[in-house]
């Protein structure tokens, strides 16, 4: 093992997580695999061909750059759609590539015009529509005369869809905001068709309105992170919950499963003394005799710093606490528990261990990160390896 720890990808996971999602969207919906951020963090290489393995057959990312790893991954002709950064010289490779795009400004509408001009190939673009996130998206007056442009090239300006992005779904506190975004998105649609625009592809739902917003689902779904088997929130999955028995009368089967597993291994063992303090500074007083053992995995890595005194691994079945502060590539757990413990024993940092689970959620409910942005700090260095 030349990496201090390993990323596994479960193929079974993934097939449960797509064929529950798949029921949820029904069949005239159409299933988008986003893969922005490396995949979650499970890395585009490996995931996209298992992805593709599973019947998946379009995805979308954030950047060129990201678009440019996925085509490079794929096995078969998928198709590719680029929500966010793409610059006006990407878009010729896009283009001729038949890689779509958002257009969520008029400018980007131009540049698509030019590219598709100059490659002497048609344009594939989305049309993002602003309804209310206030980030990216073309306002209700800048509608019109962008119809107007669009209709005055018709062989250099496909448009493949319409959509929008909802401003906290996760949440139900945002559910007022969510619906008035959807009504805008409505309206929105009328204004375009009324333009003599066809919208294509209808497309508003991400994983956490797919799965609390259910009138939010049209033609195509963006699927995050729930494909990867995490809520995107605890909120979201109480929703879910309570949607599925409103009286809670019944035990919840949880229907994702986590894909990823982080393991590694046991560097180091010692015996630390009463009234000795462990690691950096003074964060931790040892009060009595410990056993601890060194892991070589830290902030570099991915491992939260904010977890330091607070989270805890899984080694030889059982939870190992951290002690002290998490170090750039080290952390110090506590085995006193932990029975028979030795040097190159398997360490679980996220996943399952006998009868003990550590989900990226618990990261989060032990610190202010979100398991959006553990799984997005994991190192692309990390070894990935499909598994069964």
């Amino acid at each position: 093992m030349l990496h201090t720890s390993t990323i596994e990808i479960s193929r079974s996971a993934l097939q449960r997580n797509l064929r529950f999602l798949r029921n949820r969207l029904g069949r005239g919906t159409r299933f988008c695999s986003v893969v922005k951020a490396n995949a979650y963090g499970h890395g585009i290489e490996v995931f996209v061909p298992l992805a593709e393995e599973c019947g998946i057959d379009r995805f979308a990312v954030f950047s060129a750059a990201e678009a440019e790893r996925v085509a490079a991954s794929c096995t078969r002709p998928s198709e590719l759609m680029i929500m966010g950064a793409i610059t006006d010289d990407e878009l010729e490779w896009a283009v001729t590539r038949d890689i779509s795009f958002f257009v969520f400004d008029p400018a980007r509408l131009d540049a698509a015009i030019a590219a598709a001009r100059r490659t002497r190939k048609p344009a594939r673009i989305h049309l993002e529509l602003e309804t209310g996130m206030n980030r990216t998206g073309l306002e209700p007056q800048e509608l019109e005369p962008l119809a107007e442009r669009i209709r005055a090239h018709p062989g250099e300006i496909v448009v493949e869809g319409v959509c929008t992005h909802f401003a906290g779904a996760e949440s139900i506190a945002n559910r007022m905001r969510v619906l008035s975004q959807f009504e805008r998105f409505q309206t929105g649609l009328d204004q375009l068709r009324q333009a003599g625009i066809s919208p294509g592809l209808r497309h508003t739902a991400c994983s956490a309105a797919t799965l609390t917003f259910p009138e939010s689902v049209l033609d195509m779904a963006r699927i995050g992170i729930a494909q990867y088997g995490f809520w995107p929130s605890p909120e979201t999955r109480i929703q879910y919950a309570l949607q599925r028995d409103p009286e809670m009368q019944h035990r919840f089967i949880d229907p994702l499963s986590q894909v990823l597993t982080w393991r590694s291994r046991v560097m180091s063992l010692k015996r630390l003394r009463p009234g000795s303090f462990v690691g950096y500074g003074v964060t931790r007083l040892v009060t009595r005799e410990h056993r601890a053992a060194v892991v070589p995995v830290g902030y570099a890595h991915g491992f939260p710093r904010s977890l330091s005194n607070l989270g805890y691994v899984l080694i030889g079945g059982r939870r190992a606490p951290v002690m002290g502060l998490v170090n750039m590539t080290m952390i110090i757990v506590d085995v006193t528990d932990c029975h028979d413990v030795r040097r190159g024993d398997e360490v679980v940092l996220i996943g399952k261990q006998n009868r003990h689970t550590i989900t990226v959620q618990s990261f989060s409910e032990l610190t202010r990160n979100v398991n959006y942005e553990v799984l997005a700090r994991l190192p692309a260095d990390i070894p990935r390896q499909v598994v069964p």
